[in-house]
């Protein structure tokens, strides 16, 4: 679908009769297959732990491509949660209906850790800094920009928590909670996989500025899972982004800042979000996809 069409409606809670709900998440609905899930991205969005009123169409398309593409490009360097489309496994004409958004997963033991990988301070990142100096609890050298490259790639991991705000941890504390054989694991296949991505991201002319990576167990093998480099669980800027200014990002990072400027507080209920702005985020999502993927959806 090309970015110049009008506005739909876009797509809130999928039901599908004849399956029994596995999960409805703040923007997923995932549904048990037996012996695998249908994991549904759908259009609705979420921003400071809360699920906004506004859908942003086509979103969950995006997402589900994406991290199809990702999945397929990382497989060689780290076994993940992907599995062949089913048409068999759900009822007549539900893979229609979907329109692009499900993906056919296997289940998996999740580790409740977000593996943040950052190349440029931006987010709780800089906020962290500009308070303590520290990156994840890790000095950092004095007088870096919002923006400025990093000496070199740091894992941030924080704690996981589906119905709050996730929590920045050091890589100590990570050790102590899973063990230091599985941190350093964790640690070192996020870093490949960012490496990877951040070469592929600089031939589609965007800056990977950060990402999360979420890990489970599949029979007794650490396997990636959730979502994957995404506009949702990424920060992408363009190439040419100078530090220190406000970045023309591909991300949901324009939600989040509308949202501030709002005088919101965060608690919910959350504003609704103005048709321009729906517009333009739906428009950068979809050349994140087109340009990284090189497929229009």
């Amino acid at each position: 679908m090309a970015d110049s069409e009008a506005l739909g409606a876009g797509v809130g809670e999928i039901d599908l009769p004849g399956l029994p709900l596995f999960r409805r998440g703040k923007v997923r609905d995932t549904f048990d297959l037996g012996d695998q899930l249908l994991m549904v991205s759908t259009d609705r969005v979420s921003a400071f732990d809360s699920v906004l009123p506004t859908l942003i169409p086509d979103r969950g398309r995006v997402l589900a491509a994406m991290s199809r593409y990702w999945f397929r490009t990382t497989a060689d360097l780290v076994p993940n949660h992907l599995r062949p489309d089913d048409p068999g496994a759900l009822p007549r004409g539900a893979l229609e209906q979907l329109g692009g958004r499900g993906m056919f997963v296997a289940k998996a033991e999740r580790i409740d850790i977000e593996c943040v990988v950052r190349s440029r301070l931006a987010g709780s990142g800089w906020q962290e800094y500009q308070e303590h100096g520290t990156l994840a609890s890790e000095p950092l050298p004095q007088g870096l920009e919002f923006g400025g490259e990093l000496p070199e790639l740091r894992f941030t991991p924080a704690t996981k928590n589906d119905t709050g705000h996730d929590e920045n941890i050091s890589r100590s504390q990570l050790a102590r909670q899973v063990g230091s054989e599985l941190a350093r694991r964790l640690e070192e296949l996020s870093l490949r996989i960012f490496r990877l991505a951040q070469v592929h991201c600089q031939e589609s002319g965007f800056i990977l500025v950060d990402s999360k990576f979420e890990f489970g167990m599949i029979g007794g093998s650490l396997t990636l899972i959730d979502e994957l480099l995404t506009p949702d669980s990424s920060r992408l800027w363009d190439l040419d982004q100078p530090p220190g200014r406000s970045p023309h990002g591909f991300d949901k990072q324009l939600v989040r800042d509308y949202l501030l400027s709002t005088g919101w507080d965060r608690n919910p209920p959350p504003p609704p979000l103005p048709e321009e702005l729906v517009r333009e985020t739906r428009h950068r999502y979809l050349e994140a996809s087109r340009r990284i993927t090189g497929s229009d959806l």
